[in-house]
This record gives structure tokens, sequence and C-alpha cells, in this order.
């Protein structure tokens, strides 16, 4: 989770699409070259040990665009694929 937030902040559309899942990879993303990460909280992590090939983690990532501050928040399931972690998708959106 924390690598794919790194990848919004830093624009690394190509990476996000290497981490996501292929069976639920879209084509492209289509990041907003005008909104600035600017922080993260895990919340909550199900799974994700060296035994687990499926795992979750409830998240907020705190942004600035041009309408001001905000927050997306996320509960993302994640699933092992050959030794990788791979975002999956949005368990509970809030």
């Amino acid at each position: 989770m924390r690598s794919r937030y790194s990848a919004f902040a830093v624009g690394d559309e190509a990476y996000l699409l290497r981490s996501w899942h292929p069976r639920t990879r879209p084509d492209r993303i289509g990041l907003d070259d005008d909104r600035r990460w600017t922080g993260l909280e895990i919340l909550a992590t199900t799974g994700g040990s060296p035994l687990h090939t499926q795992g979750t983690v409830k998240f907020r990532a705190h942004f600035e665009d041009a309408e001001g501050p905000g927050v997306q928040s996320e509960h993302s399931a994640f699933e092992r694929v050959g030794g990788d972690w791979l975002y999956v998708d949005a368990v509970d959106v809030e």
C-alpha cells in the first residue's frame, strides 16, 4: 500500500498498473496532475504476512488540489501473485 501511495504521489502510472492484479487492472489510470498527495494513514490491516496470500489495508490518503484539501478513504483488497502483493479492488469505500 505504501509503495502504491508513493507511486500516486510521484505520478508513476506504470508502477500503479504493474502493482494492480491483472483480473481487475484497467488499461490506464489517468492521474490528476493537479492533485498533490500530502499524507497516508494506515488504519487497519488483515493478512499480509509471509504465510498469507490475501490481505486488506484500510487507509486514508490526504491530498490538496484546486478545491483545497481532501481525503480519499478506502478498504483495499490485495493478493499475493508470484511473491508480489497486487491491488485487487476496494472492499469498502468510505
